[in-house]
């Protein structure tokens, strides 16, 4: 079985017993939190899509860790104008494991 979630401004496919990273949530480590933006919940050949969510459905997830990405260098050049700059990102991300999928 699988599930199709929406959670910081992205869409994942999950099914239970992954390991996703998502945008961080405001949560602490170990602690259970409930997705019920889900968009569409299959099981085999069988599919229920929401328009646009799916009611009564529900994803379960434990905070497994918080953590950054790679850093993302940003490098901006004007030939001949003596203008260069050097800028650096690492985005912050929650790394979820995925639980009991309701539908």
């Amino acid at each position: 079985m699988y599930a199709v979630i929406k959670t910081g401004g992205k869409q994942y496919r999950v099914a239970a017993g992954e390991k996703i990273k998502v945008e961080q949530i405001a949560a602490d480590v170990g602690q259970e939190i409930v997705i019920d933006q889900v968009l569409a919940v299959g099981n085999g050949a069988e599919i229920k899509v929401g328009a646009p969510l799916v009611s009564g459905a529900s994803v379960k997830a434990t905070v497994v860790a918080h953590g950054k990405h790679d850093k993302v260098r940003i490098f901006k050049l004007r030939r001949r104008k003596h203008y260069a700059k050097s800028q650096g990102h690492r985005q912050q991300f929650t790394e979820l494991l995925i639980g009991a999928i309701a539908a």
